[in-house]
């Protein structure tokens, strides 16, 4: 079920409006999730989480696969871990229903530190879909090819 003419959204009061998706990110090595917006990042190669979000969902952050990632502040470094994301039907999850419409598993996602949001990027999770953003509109589609 594709996500059509959705409204762009703000995180945060300062933030800017953006193609906002509402998801659950679970670490299946524990069986713990956590819901949590994530913001569609046609720059990011790869997901990003919030490091604290890592202790959470029970991921020794240290034990994953570090690497360092070229941010808009320098070099910080990352831990990789893999996850399964899941995507609500944002529409209706607005209006009291917990829909899930898609789900990505073994999706590798960087926890980083000082990241504010959740991030999908583009080689794991934007690649399975075709997105429009209409931005004169502030409005986005989200669907599978």
């Amino acid at each position: 079920m594709p996500i059509n003419n959705f409204p762009f959204l703000r995180l945060s009061p300062s933030s800017p409006l953006r193609p906002v998706l509402f998801t659950k990110i679970v670490y299946p090595n524990t069986g713990l999730m956590l819901d949590e917006p994530a913001i569609i990042d046609t720059g990011a190669d790869i997901c990003a989480a919030p490091a604290e979000l890592a202790e959470d969902l029970g991921i020794d952050l240290e034990r994953g696969i570090p690497k360092p990632v070229s941010t808009g502040n320098g070099v910080a470094v990352a831990f990789t871990h893999i996850c399964r994301i899941e995507v609500y039907h944002t529409a209706n999850l607005l209006k009291g229903c917990s829909d899930i419409v898609y789900k990505m598993v073994d999706i590798s996602v960087d926890f980083m530190p000082d990241l504010p949001f959740v991030l999908l990027g583009t080689k794991d999770f934007l690649g399975q879909f075709c997105l429009i953003a209409d931005y004169p509109s502030k409005l986005f589609s989200v669907k599978h090819p």
